[in-house]
């Protein structure tokens, strides 16, 4: 397995622990009275799980077990396509996943807090990963 995939299914299965310990903690936020915030926090439950888990996951799988890519000679081989994109496409996602994490229950809670910009930046940076993953995987998918 090459080591951008262990990167992206061990940040995967961090994701997955705590977007379900963020579950938890929503169901037990009125019961144990813990802090009122724990009830905003629904949609960053939901991106630590369908893009921190979920997405990452495939991403991670996808880049070790896609048919490996090699470009006609005399190109050199890029086996996985672009070594430099798949890094960039694993630092966006997750800066993008980071930054929402943290600015998002802030600013459902105190809107006044902190200004909209950074879940702009996070979303355009989760795209742009997005983008960066389809164009290293597409020459990936071919016929057998």
């Amino acid at each position: 397995m090459p080591p951008l995939s262990r990167w992206y299914i061990k940040l995967a299965l961090v994701y997955f622990v705590a977007a379900l310990a963020v579950g938890a903690l929503q169901v037990l936020q009125a019961p144990l009275r813990l802090p009122a915030v724990l009830a905003v926090t629904g949609p960053t439950y939901v991106h630590m799980l369908v893009v921190g888990w979920i997405t990452q996951m495939i991403f991670g799988v996808a880049y070790w077990m896609f048919p490996k890519y090699a470009p006609p000679p005399p190109a050199p081989a890029a086996p996985r396509g672009s070594n430099a994109l798949a890094v960039a496409t694993l630092i966006l996602l997750n800066l993008g996943l980071l930054v929402r994490v943290v600015v998002e229950p802030v600013r459902a809670w105190r809107p006044e807090a902190l200004p909209g910009w950074p879940l702009i930046v996070a979303a355009l940076a989760q795209w742009l990963a997005a983008v960066g993953f389809a164009i290293n995987t597409w020459p990936r998918v071919k016929e057998k």
